[in-house]
């Protein structure tokens, strides 16, 4: 369905451009209330989440009117304070391995492809997991070590990823950015192994196409069951080199047209769209693409699956082409990513378990001042859209975890309810609306954040506040970088998790880059929620 979030307008010409700024975290917690399921196909039965407050900091100079217009002493109404927090579900985690390879090579990631969502979703949080399709959510918090200010966790879990066995077949069309710019290590040769690796993990009733991109577009293989092709689909991937110009148009377009021909009922049919994503040939409008994508998605189900490579990345491209097409993305820089995304995680890059997610978070207006919600900026959806099926949320597929991190200001001795949060998302066959709800009160964000219970939700606070302090911004209680890596490099012997240590390390890389002494602060923001 099309798209009609609030969010930053990406456009491309050429070697295309990037993305937003702004600031806010996420992050998942695993002790928390779960609510009661609300399943009708009318929205209307569904109870709301608490209201935004009515009030809020009067104008003593005159009378307000309800939509902020000139009173007629000349006088502005101020707009209450809004305590709704409204997004889509996300599941990319492109930019933290972007990031990573980036630092790894001796430079600072651009901040404006800095998304600490994506950060922050790229480890795992441990949250309890449903029987069917559909979410658990679960609500935790600490003591953030600035006066008054403490993380609110939001954790979203789908249920547990099946089986190789298990799993629905799928039908899977690759395609894959063959132009000069693949040459670099890296990428084309990457590329190559990928392909090598999933060959191998796929089953004999799935089934592949493979289509390849530079000034023109080429089949290769046209949909071809596995079973015993494997050999042919592996000759295929070697004869591919690299060539001329990057026309990601003409690539999409085969890739579609062959997916459409060849799509298998009963089975997930997928694009995969392996690229450095630099476009520069082809058509120039975003949307002609876009169009294409959203027209396949909607007639026939088929989602796109976005997997970057090269130290040279067109992020805002990927995640605009995967936004539209239901899908997601994720990078790899090496072969050990590759076999994560491609044998780990591959039925939640195949499956769908729910379709336009959105959350939306209601805080209490008697026990929190203020509020930030951190990232999420190009996926936040109107309040009054929540439970708008026509407005676009997120896809999520089994195995998938969404974690939201906001700050919060509570209020002086404020004690009960902070904050209720509610999931809704469509069955992905029936289209049937569900909702979930958990909710967190002041005793269970009580406790102090770091040497506290809970080591994955301070594994979510590291991201996130490294992920900020990449994009310039500032959050309250935030250490510097290198007290960032320390904590990190204590919490990955704590949690024998390598993918902390590799957190540690990049967060040290950026520490030196940066030569130190980064400064947080809360700033002065007035009630209700932060830009």
């Amino acid at each position: 369905m099309e798209r009609r979030t609030r969010k930053y307008v990406r456009t491309w010409r050429g070697a295309l451009g990037v993305l937003l700024t702004g600031g806010v975290l996420l992050t998942g917690c695993s002790g928390a209330s779960d609510g009661t399921e609300y399943s009708s196909a009318d929205r209307r039965a569904a109870p709301a989440p608490a209201p935004a407050a009515s009030g809020g900091a009067a104008d003593n100079d005159g009378a307000k009117g309800a939509d902020g217009s000139k009173k007629q002493d000349g006088l502005r109404e101020s707009a209450p304070p809004d305590y709704l927090s409204t997004f889509a579900l996300d599941v990319d985690t492109a930019s933290y391995g972007y990031a990573r390879r980036t630092l790894a090579d001796g430079n600072l990631p651009e901040p404006a492809t800095v998304r600490p969502e994506e950060f922050v979703n790229s480890f795992r949080q441990g949250y309890r997991r449903p029987a069917g399709n559909g979410f658990t959510v679960n609500v935790d918090g600490a003591r953030a070590g600035a006066d008054g200010w403490s993380l609110v966790r939001v954790g979203l879990a789908a249920r547990a990823a099946p089986a190789r066995d298990e799993r629905p077949p799928a039908a899977l069309t690759f395609v894959v950015d063959i132009s000069g710019s693949m040459a670099e290590p890296g990428r084309l040769d990457l590329v190559k192994r990928s392909l090598g690796i999933l060959t191998d993990e796929l089953r004999d009733d799935d089934s592949v196409s493979l289509v390849t991109f530079s000034d023109e577009a080429k089949t290769l293989l046209p949909m071809t069951r596995l079973r015993d092709h494997r050999g042919r689909i592996r000759d295929r991937v070697d004869s591919m080199e690299p060539t001329d110009s990057t026309n990601v148009e003409a690539g999409i377009r085969r890739g579609y047209d062959e997916a459409v021909d060849g799509r298998v009922k009963g089975a997930n049919n997928r694009v995969v769209l392996l690229s450095d994503a630099l476009a520069n040939t082809g058509e120039t409008d975003a949307e002609a693409i876009l169009e294409r994508i959203d027209s396949a998605r909607r007639e026939y189900g088929i989602t796109l699956f976005g997997v970057g490579v090269g130290s040279d990345y067109g992020d805002a491209l990927m995640e605009q082409l995967t936004n539209k097409g239901d899908g997601h993305t994720t990078y790899i820089a090496d072969e050990t990513q590759a076999r994560k995304v491609f044998v780990d995680q591959l039925p939640a890059h195949l499956e769908l378990t729910a379709r336009d997610a959105k959350a939306q978070v209601a805080f209490d207006p008697k026990t929190v001042e203020k509020f930030k919600l951190i990232g999420y900026e190009d996926r936040k959806v109107a309040d009054e859209d929540f439970r708008n099926d026509r407005v676009d949320g997120g896809e999520v597929g089994p195995g998938h975890t969404v974690t939201a991190l906001y700050a919060v200001h509570l209020r002086d001795g404020a004690f009960g309810h902070v904050a209720t949060a509610t999931v809704r998302w469509l069955d992905p066959r029936t289209r049937a609306p569900h909702e979930q709800t958990g909710a967190v009160g002041t005793e269970a964000i009580d406790g102090p954040l770091w040497g506290g219970d809970s080591k994955r939700l301070q594994v979510t606070a590291v991201a996130a506040y490294f992920a900020e302090a990449l994009r310039g911004g500032r959050l309250p209680g935030a250490p510097g970088l290198g007290e960032l890596a320390s904590r990190a490099d204590t919490l990955a012997s704590g949690t024998e998790d390598d993918s902390v240590r590799k957190l540690a390390t990049a967060i040290g890389r950026a520490d030196r880059l940066k030569g130190g002494g980064d400064d947080n602060g809360s700033g002065g923001a007035p009630e209700g929620e932060m830009d």
